[in-house]
């Protein structure tokens, strides 16, 4: 019986793309190898923190060894797809990581053989969200290149526009005392939703089934879309902060900056929405015959 040949694509570790995976893994590992050593992760930024970085970690070493062993044609996923939504989504998580780590645990003043092994890990988490960073720079399609959607501008900012929003679900309390901060979440959850599920469909290779024409539904949701976030915008610091002053001492759990967080967010996202308008929009106007 002939045995099977497994082929093995060098391609995968020796371009730059493959090249800034494996600074990404090793980086990645060192992150929350550290932080591991140091024993100080607890609660919840600790642990949202430590994922992060495990996760990037696991998920970039599997890409790296699907690629390694020619496996992703196999796969019945759009490969380039996912692996540029990932890429846009693991340099978001560990930049955030990256702030949220220092400014959690790192004490001041700081000094011994503890507070070194924190800074490392933050040095190490920073140079990671660069490797992700150059990825997602390296693999982003070029004006006219439509190839893989995730890849393009408004691809990647449907990633982070749906990253954005987790991040404002984790900070929302006491919205359900006024219906103006339950229409605002009723906007990050609709939108979140949409958003997340086009991610998903074009992934699986599903939109192709739509029997309308997809860009010019893309068009129309990021208008209406950004129209929901100006609402949002307007009304949750409106409803959140009137006739209420900030509570001293006001701790990082602390319900206003748990809602200054929002707002930020908020406002963030509405850019971000706007700017995919106006991509996508450009792009539809460009493709028309």
């Amino acid at each position: 019986t002939a045995m099977a040949v497994v082929s093995v694509n060098r391609r995968a570790v020796t371009s730059w793309v493959g090249i800034a995976r494996i600074f990404a893994v090793l980086l990645s590992c060192l992150s929350f190898s550290l932080v591991a050593s140091t024993g100080r992760f607890s609660g919840p930024y600790g642990t949202w923190c430590m994922f992060s970085w495990c996760f990037c970690f696991a998920v970039t070493l599997l890409i790296l060894l699907l690629e390694l062993l020619e496996l992703p044609p196999k796969l019945p996923v759009s490969w380039d797809d996912l692996t540029a939504a990932f890429a846009m989504l693991a340099a978001l998580m560990v930049f955030t990581s990256s702030v949220v780590f220092p400014s959690t645990f790192i004490s001041s003043p700081c000094g011994g053989a503890l507070c070194a092994r924190q800074a490392a890990a933050t040095a190490m988490s920073c140079l990671c969200f660069l490797a992700y960073a150059l990825e997602v720079g390296l693999t982003r399609a070029r004006p006219g290149d439509i190839s893989s959607f995730l890849s393009t501008v408004p691809g990647l900012l449907k990633v982070f526009e749906a990253y954005v929003a987790c991040l404002i679900f984790s900070l929302l309390d006491l919205y359900h005392y006024y219906a103006g901060l339950q229409w605002c979440v009723a906007v990050y959850s609709i939108c979140f939703i949409v958003t997340l599920l086009i991610i998903l469909l074009t992934i699986g290779r599903c939109l192709s089934y739509m029997p309308c024409p997809l860009e010019k539904v893309l068009v129309a949701y990021n208008a209406l879309a950004l129209l929901m976030y100006l609402t949002a915008v307007v009304i949750w610091p409106l409803y959140s902060f009137h006739g209420r002053s900030r509570p001293d001492p006001c701790s990082t759990d602390c319900w206003w900056n748990k809602s200054l967080g929002v707002t930020f967010l908020t406002i963030f996202n509405f850019f971000a929405y706007l700017v995919d308008l106006v991509y996508s929009t450009r792009m539809v106007f460009i493709r028309a015959p």
